[in-house]
């Protein structure tokens, strides 16, 4: 169901993708530019209505995917935990650390003569 549903998602946010830059900013839709002589079924201001209802359409069920994939989604993990403070430090196994080597202080006995 979640393939599914995922699949979905891909394809209306293509949809949506392609749609919005279809638009032009200026509102002429599909850059047609003025209707006449181009035998086109719609005039521009046609053309704007429906890419701007289509992309309403499409990002509302964007939207609705979305919340509905999360909802899915939210006991999906092996983990039954449900806040990250509940969880424990995860503890790694490693050599010991090998300790420091420090260095002899240096005093009169050891300080050669010159």
């Amino acid at each position: 169901m979640m393939t599914i549903l995922l699949f979905v998602q891909l394809l209306v946010t293509l949809a949506l993708i392609a749609v919005v830059l279809i638009q032009r900013s200026e509102g002429g839709g599909l850059g047609i530019g003025s209707s006449q002589g181009m035998g086109s079924f719609m005039t521009g201001r046609g053309t704007t209505n429906l890419l701007t209802r289509a992309t309403a359409i499409l990002a509302s069920i964007f939207m609705i995917l979305c919340i509905t994939i999360a909802v899915m989604n939210k006991g999906g993990g092996s983990n039954k935990i449900d806040s990250i403070l509940d969880q424990s430090p995860k503890t790694t196994q490693s050599q010991p650390k090998p300790a420091p080597q420090t260095q002899p202080q240096q005093n009169d006995k050891t300080t050669p003569n010159k």
